[in-house]
């Protein structure tokens, strides 16, 4: 009899260090997408321990709490469940990566409109934004580390555009 193996869509892939960026997987226990129904987001805010304004990140009682609409949040961390908002399990919807270095903003800058200078974009920060020609969500969770969710089928996608980037940052450097 056959048996499934759940693997990461990262397996194989990562990591990768070029220069002063390494790409990693960042693959949370779980993520899930909670939305507060009518009236009730204090309540929802108090159950999961917060709960994010636009662009802001928040550390919950499961993980952290990621902004990706208007009341809406993407919960990284442990599973949940939570009365009084839609809730929907994400986990195997989603590939989250982190890239870190002193070359990280570097190389995102290459592949996101986003200004990601530490006024603008600072730790704690989260945005809907395009990376390369893909929809993501990009947060920034250290000075100099950002993680990057797209969807799952994206996933070879980012990070070739990611590796790519990488490449070219790194031979700027030699120049």
């Amino acid at each position: 009899m056959a048996k499934l193996i759940a693997r990461p869509a990262t397996d194989g892939l990562l990591p990768i260090e070029i220069g002063k960026a390494i790409l990693e997987d960042a693959q949370p226990q779980a993520i899930t997408w909670v939305a507060p129904f009518n009236r009730k987001k204090s309540a929802v805010s108090k159950t999961l321990g917060g709960f994010p304004g636009p662009g802001e990140v928040v550390e919950v009682k499961a993980g952290r709490a990621l902004s990706v609409g208007p009341g809406q949040a993407m919960i990284l961390g442990a599973p949940l469940d939570c009365e009084g908002a839609a809730v929907a399990d994400q986990s195997d919807a989603w590939t989250v990566v982190a890239l870190e270095g002193a070359a990280a903003r570097d190389v995102l800058a290459r592949v996101t409109p986003l200004d990601l200078r530490d006024a603008v974009f600072p730790e704690g920060g989260t945005a809907r934004t395009l990376v390369g020609h893909m929809t993501a969500s990009l947060t920034r969770v250290g000075p100099f580390r950002f993680e990057i969710m797209v969807f799952r089928s994206m996933t070879q996608t980012l990070i070739h555009e990611l590796e790519r980037a990488m490449k070219h940052v790194d031979a700027r450097t030699k120049l």
